[in-house]
């Protein structure tokens, strides 16, 4: 263990190779346990594995050829546009390949310059964070859908408390909340948003 850490630290092959391992791991937290297991795409799992190593070697080179952080950003972001423009990539989903670009340039360059401690607090962050996000996602996480109602005197706000308990029972859903969008009372129906956790 006690020559691990110096090997982490340097600009060897075999420090790079074992910076590889240590991000590898962290990668693996973020994409193939979190992210995995909150969206279920594995269609962009490869994207993000293999985004997130590239990022890695490049910037260890980069490193070496000592340009800065902020170029080894800006080089990323202008690829990340470029080939994702095409791509009808999700926010969620950007969000996680540019934490996957973040790691991974976090563990090539600045695990040479701050102690191991250190990089493992801020790797550790990114991932409980992401964590901690899909966890209150999943738990607020809700979905609206419109339907057309037509007994227009449950729709008084004394009737509130039966009117979700009968569209909860038509629907099979828990409904929470109703929204009232649009009433005509010459058809006796209303366009109503209904709410409820998936």
């Amino acid at each position: 263990m006690s020559d691990v850490i110096p090997l982490l630290s340097s600009g060897s092959v075999w420090g790079v190779l074992a910076r590889f391992v240590f991000n590898l791991f962290f990668l693996f937290l973020l994409i193939g346990v979190i992210y995995f297991r909150f969206s279920k795409k594995e269609r962009f799992l490869f994207t993000f594995f293999i985004t997130g190593i590239t990022v890695f070697f490049v910037s260890s080179i980069m490193n070496k050829l000592s340009l800065s952080i902020g170029a080894a950003f800006g080089l990323f972001a202008i690829f990340q546009v470029l080939r994702f423009r095409t791509r009808n990539f999700g926010v969620k989903d950007m969000a996680y390949i540019f934490t996957a670009i973040g790691i991974s340039v976090i563990n090539a360059v600045v695990l040479q310059i701050y102690a191991l401690l250190g990089v493992i607090i801020m790797n550790s962050i990114l991932i409980l964070s992401a964590l901690l996000l899909e966890l209150y996602l999943k738990r607020n996480n809700f979905k609206k859908h419109r339907i057309t109602w037509d007994k227009l005197e449950m729709l008084r706000p004394e009737n509130e408390s039966d009117l979700l308990a009968e569209i909860s029972f038509k629907t099979g859903r828990n409904i929470f909340k109703v929204k009232i969008l649009e009433l005509d009372f010459k058809k006796g129906v209303a366009q109503l948003d209904i709410y409820f956790k998936q």
